[in-house]
């Protein structure tokens, strides 16, 4: 029999029990009261065991709960700062990268410029020697004309054998 069915059969033999009059009272015999009494301590140690191994067991569980939520909160705060900590370096790469881009346009839209400067300056160098040099060409080839036209009239007759000019 177990406790509750010991203390179950003690309410019983008081609520049973005859009443003393004019008194809250009530009679009942001892030895029949001591022997339930004592069956009853017998009980408690080993329900008392069971109960404080149920209430150890639970607050382990309890306990591990209670460690596994802080691992899981402590897991996602990590997560979570290397997420932030990832984006936050994400966009300082992507600035950085569209700040070196800009910068690469800018220098090629300066070497660009500066290429073309130079180039023209040679070109224009270029045409004045072209223009020097078609100069040349055409005053050489105006001197051939006459020297080719002198000796034609000389050829004809036309002329004393006089040298060329030249």
């Amino acid at each position: 029999m177990d406790a509750q069915a010991k203390l179950d059969e003690i309410t019983a033999m008081v609520e049973s029990a005859k009443s003393m009059p004019l008194s809250a009272s009530v009679l009942v015999n001892k030895s029949d009261m001591l022997a339930l009494l004592d069956e009853l301590r017998a009980e408690l140690p080993d329900e008392l065991r069971e109960a404080q191994w149920v209430i150890k067991d639970r607050e382990e569980v309890i306990d591990a709960g209670r460690k596994e939520a802080d691992r899981i909160i402590a897991d996602a705060r990590t997560e979570a700062a290397r997420l932030v900590s990832r984006t936050e370096v994400m966009q300082s790469a992507t600035k950085e990268a569209d700040r070196v881009l800009e910068e690469a346009k800018e220098n090629s839209r300066q070497m660009r410029l500066e290429v073309e400067d130079y180039v023209d300056a040679k070109l224009a160098n270029f045409e004045v020697v072209l223009h020097k040099t078609l100069g040349a060409v055409e005053r050489g080839r105006d001197k051939l004309k006459g020297r080719h036209e002198l000796e034609e009239l000389r050829d004809g007759a036309l002329l004393p054998d006089e040298p060329l000019p030249g």
